[in-house]
């Protein structure tokens, strides 16, 4: 009975964080997705330090970087983003003709259908109507909330970047025994150590992934070749869900970009890629070997997508991987990142 109470309190208690975080959305989602920015960034603050530069002036210069480059990313794909608005109108035109074969496709599938089980039913209802193309005041309705995040966003990075250390001595010392303390200090930054190397490692596999991309793009001749590297590069971080978003956007690129058969040699040069990122390059960089369920993984990715919509889908893996981590420090910590796979 008592093991029953117990169960249905911590039932009670993760119902009410999870509907907590979801009504605090605007607020914990930008803040978790600090803190995990804040891991990865760790040697840099450490570099900062055995140079001699203060933990203020070392935060600040960590802020900054990750701010240019935010920014720059955001500028080389503005681009891109102009084109796609620019060719809309074609890419609607062509998406509508090849819904419309579609459905005359469908509609001879099922005429065929009923007349081999001679059914004389009416038709089956298919759909006519198109939907129009979304405006874009609602998107402007939203900045006010977009700054308050982003300023979120900041506020976080900077603190934590500048009290990580005195973050870890203030968890261990409220989460351990006086003997176990220094203990769970260590298996925080080492955590810390083995998630930021381990994302630096899959950072590069994107950036390769992102220049081969472009490169390959720039081959066949679809604009903005450079911005559809960078799509690639970032949305990689997403794991299943980032490539397929990616190939989806390359079929609309295509199809504004190429008449026929040639609109699907963009998401078609994209899947021999990314196929050959995830059988070949990620296993002989990264290992082989993972310790996550391929099914935990993709859970916990619908669940951050639920939950926090794109920012929950960037911060669910590196959470579930710090969880890992730490886990395994106590009874023997991986030494690399390789033992995550």
């Amino acid at each position: 009975m008592e093991r029953a109470a117990q169960l249905a309190l911590v039932a009670l208690g993760t119902i009410a964080t999870v509907a907590a975080l979801a009504t605090l959305r605007d607020l914990a989602a930008p803040m978790a997705l600090a803190l995990v920015f804040g891991v990865v960034l760790s040697p840099l603050s450490d570099f900062w330090e055995r140079i001699g530069l203060s933990s203020a002036l070392g935060a600040a210069l960590s802020l900054v970087l990750t701010l240019a480059c935010l920014g720059t990313l955001g500028l080389l794909l503005q681009p891109l983003v102009s084109d796609l608005v620019a060719q809309a109108p074609k890419v609607w035109a062509d998406s509508q003709a090849l819904l419309k074969a579609f459905r005359d496709l469908l509609k001879g599938v099922l005429d065929a259908s009923r007349a081999v089980s001679g059914a004389g039913a009416g038709e089956a209802a298919l759909p006519q109507g198109m939907v129009g193309l979304p405006s874009l005041s609602g998107a402007l309705m939203i900045a006010p909330q977009i700054a308050a995040q982003l300023l979120t966003f900041i506020g976080t990075l900077f603190f934590f970047l500048l009290t990580r250390i005195e973050i870890y001595d203030w968890a261990a010392r409220r989460l351990a025994s006086p003997a176990g303390r220094g203990q769970l200090a260590q298996r925080l930054r080492h955590a810390e150590t083995t998630v930021s190397r381990y994302f630096l490692t899959i950072t590069l596999i994107n950036a390769a992934l992102g220049l081969a991309t472009a490169g390959v793009m720039q081959l066949i001749g679809l604009p903005g070749a450079l911005s559809w590297g960078i799509v690639a590069f970032v949305l990689n971080f997403v794991v299943y869900l980032g490539p397929a978003a990616t190939a989806v956007a390359l079929v609309l690129a295509g199809i504004a970009a190429f008449d026929g058969a040639a609109a699907l040699f963009p998401v078609a040069a994209y899947g021999a890629l990314i196929t050959l990122e995830g059988q070949f390059v990620t296993p002989a960089l990264v290992g082989r070997r993972m310790a996550l369920n391929p099914l935990l993984v993709f859970v916990a990715l619908l669940f951050g997508l639920w939950l926090w919509g794109a920012i929950g889908g960037i911060v669910a893996i590196p959470l579930i991987l710090w969880g890992v981590v730490l886990q395994n420090g106590a009874a023997g910590a991986p030494r690399s990142a390789e033992d995550l796979r």
